[in-house]
């Protein structure tokens, strides 16, 4: 039985089931179209492995290789499974009406205006020149606003430079691309992410460009969050799915180069693509991200 992934747009939010399949909204009909696409992908992985076992030599040393890639078959659909729960779980939360964000560039500010004449984000203050260090364990995360800009869906937006170094080794670099709305919202609009091991760049993935194969840009900080609010902060389905969902306004936390004393923003922020990996970040008015938190483990990245 072929399964439907057109959407009604006027459906509300539904339940899970096989009986919404056919019934299904815009965003229940993206999770399972995702759900679909990465069964395909882990059935694709599975025969490849199975065929490059077929080429080992050795009875024992082909067998295990066989096992290993059942193995990691079982796992890749029980992985599936979850994203599609946790897809399902922001559609509960966002209504089931599509994602296409209307992007006008005369909505959106200079970025040498921020800090001038156009106020910044309270929680992201996009002023050029500013610098933000964390560190976490042997972790250390640094932020710079550049001067820089790119144009993207004619927006310009300012070029945001990440740099993480692990004891003191470049493990990732990354350029963030934002742009603040005239209401104060800062949008993200895609990053190039490389990843580096040894020195050798082994991977850019998660890189996006909003208005490049269907990737759209989200809100990375509303200008007047509310308590409840759940919103995305990109969009690339099956690579860059982050969303975000504020839960305090009236937060408290010290760290080496700052504190709030019930009045931090508190969000959760998390990912159907990692359905386990949240994180609590903690941003004081004027200053911006203070902490990461990662409420399973307790890891904190402090701002320095």
């Amino acid at each position: 039985m072929l399964v439907a992934v057109f959407c009604l747009v006027s459906g509300t939010a539904l339940a899970k089931g096989k009986d919404h399949k056919d019934k299904a909204g815009c965003c229940t009909a993206t999770a399972y179209a995702a759900l679909k696409a990465c069964k395909y992908e882990v059935k694709d992985d599975y025969w490849i492995a199975r065929g490059n076992c077929n080429n080992l030599s050795d009875p024992d040393a082909r067998a295990e290789c066989t096992q290993e890639a059942k193995d990691t078959q079982i796992e890749g659909r029980e992985e599936c499974g979850a994203q599609f729960e946790a897809r399902l779980e922001i559609c509960e939360a966002l209504g089931e009406a599509p994602y296409d964000p209307e992007i006008d560039p005369e909505m959106f500010v200079d970025p040498a205006d921020i800090g001038g004449s156009e106020d910044p984000n309270p929680y992201s203050p996009l002023v050029r020149g500013t610098t933000w260090t964390y560190k976490g364990g042997t972790e250390t995360i640094t932020v710079t606003v550049t001067e820089d800009t790119k144009v993207i869906l004619g927006v310009t937006c300012a070029v945001i430079h990440d740099v993480a170094e692990e004891d003191g080794e470049v493990i990732e670099d990354t350029l963030d691309w934002y742009a603040q709305d005239i209401d104060g919202n800062v949008w993200y609009f895609g990053e190039i992410a490389q990843e580096f091991q040894d020195g050798e760049l082994v991977s850019i993935d998660g890189s996006w460009t909003a208005g490049v194969d269907s990737a759209k840009a989200g809100i990375i900080m509303k200008a007047a969050p509310m308590v409840g609010d759940v919103y995305r902060q990109e969009f690339f389905l099956g690579d860059a799915e982050d969303m975000a969902e504020v839960l305090s306004l009236t937060g408290s936390e010290v760290v080496p180069a700052a504190e709030c004393n019930g009045n931090c923003l508190v969000t959760k922020d998390f990912t159907p693509i990692e359905p386990d990996a949240i994180e609590h970040k903690y941003y004081a008015p004027g200053v911006g991200l203070i902490l990461e938190v990662n409420p399973v483990t307790g890891d904190r990245m402090e701002l320095q």
